[in-house]
């Protein structure tokens, strides 16, 4: 791979990174499901610079899909649900902290993932830390955010990042995208499910709510 070619790659795998970090301090759900797609189409892009670098046409597949699923679909039902629901949120956890524990969470994945990936090409070694990277900011998103719709998208950030391990590792077979695309939707299906029961039911998205509710029937 050329010099140019790796940069790009890189500075596509930095950015979706970067989002992460702004998931973290985001306050608002409008903010984190812009920056959610944000994420989705830099996937698309990286996606789509692999497929035309490895020569492999499987993956504009991958690119197309996550552009019009993480892109655009996605993003919209959740911009939907937040016009219906209001648009503040309370983190568990102040972005201060939360971004201090998002960058220990960073070089754990980076002395983890190197070493394991001794051998492989450089991209790949370094997609794998991003990508471990992300997986990790998108956990702690999940563990610092009280409402349903943020913590699915922490989710759904996490599954970003498995995708972008995906595309970076050379002769990944399309099956295994496609499934993780079609995984992704059935996540998202059953995060706006869930949301809108619990909003029937306790008035609330607020999973915090939920304890009082422990060892209920009904």
């Amino acid at each position: 791979m050329g010099g140019a070619a790796y940069d790009v790659a890189h500075v596509l795998g930095g950015a979706m990174l970067l989002c992460s970090f702004l998931l973290l301090s985001q306050r608002r759900l409008a903010g984190v499901v812009a920056l959610l797609a944000t994420q989705g189409l830099l996937l698309a892009a990286a996606a789509a610079w692999q497929g035309w670098v490895q020569g492999s046409s499987h993956l504009y597949v991958s690119a197309g899909i996550a552009l019009l699923a993480k892109g655009v679909a996605i993003p919209w039902a959740l911009r939907v649900a937040v016009r219906r629901i209001g648009d503040e949120t309370h983190p568990a956890m102040q972005p201060m902290p939360a971004l201090l524990a998002g960058g220990a969470l960073v070089a754990l994945a980076i002395l983890v993932a190197l070493p394991v990936s001794t051998g492989s090409r450089l991209l790949t070694r370094e997609d794998l830390a991003i990508a471990l990277s992300i997986l990790l900011l998108g956990l702690l998103m999940m563990c610092t955010r009280r409402h349903a719709l943020a913590q699915a998208a922490g989710l759904l950030s996490m599954e970003n990042a498995l995708m972008l391990a995906a595309v970076g590792a050379a002769g990944m077979p399309l099956v295994v995208e496609l499934s993780a695309a079609g995984l992704v939707l059935v996540v998202a299906a059953l995060a706006g499910l869930f949301g809108l029961r619990m909003r029937q039911h306790v008035a609330s998205l607020d999973t915090h709510v939920l304890d009082a509710h422990r060892g209920d029937r009904r």
